[in-house]
């Protein structure tokens, strides 16, 4: 049973430096992942491709719009949701990816405009990426 426990010990420990070497690889791929794609996006917006297939794969620019509260607006943003009638986003707080669709939303409907009783009490960027699929 001693050597069972010593056994599963040195592999518990093995293991767990594996994952740390691991997981040290995978931020790495992650950063050189997020470094082409940025490179990528630049790109295709110079040159206005919107898409491309390439061996059966297919690239495409991706734009998403994030908004968050700006910052000591959080109270004023709330009101201002209830009092158009948009208080069901309001819990005790506003899921980011709720306020960022909502906001979307709100934008298209403003002719691309935010609209005026949202200004200044949200943030709202665009981010453009490589979306990828099979062609």
């Amino acid at each position: 049973m001693e050597n069972e426990i010593f056994k599963l010990a040195d592999k518990l420990k093995d293991l767990r430096s594996v994952k740390k070497q691991v997981e040290e690889e995978l931020k790495f791929i992650n950063k050189t992942i997020d470094e082409t794609d940025q490179r990528l996006t630049e790109l295709m917006i110079s040159n206005e491709t919107q898409s491309f297939n390439r061996s059966g794969t297919l690239f495409y620019l991706n734009t998403k719009i994030y908004a968050s509260a700006a910052g000591e607006k959080k109270e004023e943003l709330f009101e201002a949701l209830k009092k158009q009638g948009y208080g069901t986003l309001v819990v005790e707080t506003v899921n980011a990816n709720s306020l960022s669709a909502f906001v979307k939303e709100q934008i298209l409907e403003n002719e691309d405009l935010l609209p005026n009783w949202l200004e200044g009490k949200v943030n709202v960027f665009e981010r453009t990426t490589v979306g990828v699929r099979k062609a």
